[in-house]
């Protein structure tokens, strides 16, 4: 079955997950995770696109990001494949593709949702064992929502900025949403929509992308539809 067009919309927020080539790993040396940053936050200056969260992994790495200019994205995702690799396989004299094929996203809800996959991302590296605590983590954005650390590179979201009136009130109410965690069926259903580019949202959110789009946003049911129903357009 042929893979559905990848839905990207200017203006709104986008969960992006790159995986790495099997075999390959992103910080073989000092400094690796730095130079990945740097052409992130690069590229998407050039190309008009927001960071909100990020996180960087040996195997992978995930953004939510919101372009303001068609196509922001995916030519931010080229340019760092410019920026990056290039430089990363001449530093390690290393040759091949990095990337295990093309990058995945979806869209996501502001509000709850947002915030729900912020928590996500901030808690990958722990889930990986690469840490005790998402603070403990340098390179996801974690720091910088609760006070430890200010880059200026990653925009925060309108829906973090809703969390407080101080810049205390919201990196205590952030922290407390990281501290409770996620459910490890919400945890697996953020991760499955952005790899198969369904939106994450709610079901309002979800029709309304729909009627915009006129596309179908959700899996097929399993199994053969019923007896007499013809298949609609968006059932193929």
């Amino acid at each position: 079955m042929a893979r559905l067009t990848r839905l990207t919309l200017t203006g709104h927020v986008h969960h992006v997950i790159q995986r790495v080539a099997p075999g390959r790993n992103l910080v073989p040396g000092e400094g690796d995770l730095a130079l990945l940053w740097d052409a992130l936050a690069q590229a998407a200056e050039q190309h008009g696109v927001q960071i909100h969260a990020y996180a960087l992994l040996p195997t992978q790495f995930q953004l939510l990001a919101t372009p303001t200019l068609e196509g922001g994205i995916s030519r931010m995702m080229q340019g760092v494949g410019r920026r990056f690799v290039t430089t990363f396989n001449q530093r390690h004299s290393i040759h091949g593709a990095m990337w295990d094929g093309r990058y995945r996203s979806n869209l996501v809800e502001e509000g709850d949702s947002l915030l729900a996959c912020m928590v996500f991302l901030d808690t990958l590296p722990v889930a990986a064992g690469l840490c005790h605590s998402p603070e403990r983590y340098e390179w996801t954005s974690h720091q910088d929502f609760v006070g430890l650390r200010q880059d200026r590179r990653v925009v925060p979201h309108e829906s973090y900025w809703r969390l407080g009136n101080t810049p205390f009130a919201r990196e205590a109410a952030y922290a407390d949403l990281v501290h409770a965690g996620l459910s490890a069926r919400t945890a697996k259903v953020i991760e499955e929509s952005a790899l198969h580019g369904w939106p994450y949202g709610s079901s309002d959110f979800l029709a309304e992308l729909s009627k915009l789009t006129g596309r179908r946003l959700r899996p097929l049911t399993a199994g053969r539809p019923p007896r007499g129903k013809k298949s609609s357009p968006q059932d193929i």
